[in-house]
């Protein structure tokens, strides 16, 4: 953009040119991930690297088939997707509709704030292993704990995410819609809730992406099937081509509920960057 304004070009308000997202970013990033492909595959290929360590591509590959056919850890593929996506989904659709209200609630409200702000300020660094052996203890060893701590680590994000938004909406904007004989009902969602959509989208796509971090913390504890669960299966077994492939899988899946929720927001916020 400085380029642009520099050589004397006209730039659109509003737009950001190279934003993620955009045709000409998608191309390099593409490229970008093929040429890691292509530098994995030489550096296995040539032998630098031992299998145990790094495997090659190609057998990384033979392994997914073979998780989606016979299966690793007792349990095919499919079956490992299917109890990570129930966790984290689960998790994260229930963050949605405690985190978000909870989030605009401490931005309008004073007690509200008050009460939320330092447990969510005390829990939100600490790390999920932190506080897992206690949801162990009080839940068991059960379905719901997992999701439970999975839901922590979302919770904090989207409820801050959804506060910051609040707080960024201008008086002038909410003494204009009194004026205009609005009522509080009205302003809240006429006015605040739509200035806050964009931070609460951004803190969507931060919760979605914390909760696949967390994923793996959470099945560490008697989990019979998912990723998280596969991948530390197979460290115990030094079978690194799984470990690989569970990682994959993972980071596929998470970037593809990051593109989802982009694509949301475009939809649902399309004034965003050009008020």
């Amino acid at each position: 953009m400085l380029e642009r304004i520099s050589r004397g070009r006209s730039v659109q308000p509003g737009k950001v040119y190279g934003a993620p997202g955009d045709g000409k970013s998608g191309h390099i990033s593409l490229i970008t991930a093929l040429a890691l492909i292509g530098l994995w595959s030489v550096i296995t290929g040539m032998g630098w690297v031992k299998p145990l360590f790094l495997p090659s591509p190609a057998a990384v590959w033979q392994k997914f088939l073979l998780a989606m056919t016979e299966g690793v850890s007792n349990s095919t593929l499919i079956q490992h997707t299917a109890a990570s996506l129930g966790r984290v989904l689960g998790a994260f659709l229930f963050a949605l509709v405690t985190a978000v209200p909870v989030g605009i609630l401490m931005g309008v409200n004073r007690v509200v704030r008050g009460l939320f702000d330092p447990i969510i300020e005390f829990y939100r660094p600490l790390p999920p292993l932190a506080y897992l052996p206690l949801i162990i203890i009080w839940f068991g060893i059960g379905e719901f704990p997992k999701i439970f701590l999975i839901y922590l680590a979302i919770f904090a994000p989207m409820a801050i995410a959804a506060r910051a938004g609040v707080r960024s909406v201008s008086i002038e904007q909410i003494h204009a819609a009194y004026a205009m004989g609005a009522t509080r009902a009205q302003v809240i969602f006429q006015v605040i809730l739509r200035a806050a959509m964009p931070e609460i989208f951004t803190g969507m796509r931060i919760g979605i992406g914390v909760g696949w971090t967390t994923l793996v913390a959470a099945e560490m504890v008697a989990a019979h099937r998912g990723l998280g669960f596969m991948v530390l299966n197979a460290a115990e077994f030094l079978a690194s081509d799984t470990v690989i492939m569970g990682i994959v899988v993972i980071g596929g899946f998470a970037f593809a509920f990051d593109l989802m929720l982009r694509y949301l927001e475009k939809i649902l916020i399309p004034w965003k960057g050009k008020v």
